[in-house]
């Protein structure tokens, strides 16, 4: 099996970025095996279609101060980034600094070392392209995510609520620098 490679996305990738994040999102946060949030289906069904359709996804791939990369093995998309200017709401945080929106990883995917890879590739990306400290918003309860940021430096610096619909999960805020 070839050993999949760490590219800038482009616009050929949107479909396929967005089958990716709603799958991912499926798996991680609903799915049984995951953290099982227990989303009002109305709810869920309107920030997916939202998050996750082509054409939104083309849009935040044009988007000014923004990179995004994927891990993609012969033509299989397994995991993506996205970083970007920051929009946490923190009092200290301004769109000149660069935050970590999305980083993702296919439940085929999970062990290969790709979600720490694409972290990798985006800390360079932002720590060229920020005026100020690097953010990242993650759920409350994901350990595992809090801890591999926790490994790069990232502290606690806040929390705020992130609509799924009209569901709010309760998230942290995290600073480096």
């Amino acid at each position: 099996m070839t050993e999949p490679l760490i590219r800038p996305a482009t616009d050929a990738d949107a479909a396929a970025l967005a089958d990716l994040g709603r799958q991912t999102f499926i798996d991680t946060f609903v799915a049984a095996e995951g953290f099982a949030i227990p989303y009002p289906a109305e709810d869920l069904s309107v920030f997916l279609d939202a998050s996750f359709n082509p054409e939104t996804i083309r849009t935040k791939l044009k988007e000014p101060g923004a990179a995004w990369w994927v891990a993609d093995r012969g033509g299989e998309l397994l995991a993506f980034a996205n970083t970007g200017p920051n929009t946490l709401p923190h009092p200290e945080a301004r769109a000149s600094h660069a935050e970590l929106r999305r980083l993702y990883v296919s439940k085929s995917a999970q062990g290969l070392g790709l979600g720490t890879k694409l972290l990798a590739v985006s800390l360079e990306w932002m720590a060229a392209n920020s005026d100020g400290p690097l953010w990242i918003g993650v759920w409350s309860g994901n350990l595992k995510a809090q801890k591999l940021y926790a490994a790069y430096g990232f502290e606690k610096a806040g929390e705020y609520q992130y609509p799924v619909g009209r569901w709010l999960d309760d998230e942290f805020i995290l600073r480096r620098g």
